[in-house]
């Protein structure tokens, strides 16, 4: 079993900065075990894949929209996994949720996903 909790959301402006925070609460398995994503919707938009990690952190992907700007790591000591991200644009405006993956091969598919945080809003004011 595998609980995720978002923080670090907030408002910031066009250009800012924020990084947020996926804290794992796992059972039965060590959270390397699993890969992490982020994904976002906002208001009338279907949930979109933002960035993966492997369980190791090897490996990470981005979607094209974010690449170059948003950074994933995940720190396995603390069972945390983070999204740094800079450059923000309105656009980047949604809630941000991040999901586990019972595999340690990252995914861009949300349907590959089998554990789900209640996520964070993000709010980027032009």
């Amino acid at each position: 079993q595998v609980q995720l909790v978002e923080s670090g959301g907030g408002l910031v402006q066009a250009g800012g900065s924020l990084r947020l925070s996926c804290a794992c609460a796992v059972s039965g398995r060590t959270v390397s075990s699993y890969a992490i994503g982020w994904f976002r919707q906002a208001p009338g938009e279907e949930r979109e894949f933002v960035a993966g990690i492997s369980g190791s952190g090897l490996f990470t992907y981005y979607a094209d929209s974010v690449k170059g700007r948003f950074t994933i790591s995940r720190d396995n000591a603390r069972n945390t996994v983070y999204l740094q991200m800079n450059s923000l644009k309105p656009e980047d405006t949604a809630v941000y949720y991040c999901a586990a993956k019972r595999t340690a091969s990252a995914s861009m598919s949300l349907s590959d996903y089998d554990y789900w945080g209640q996520g964070t809003q993000v709010t980027v004011s032009s």
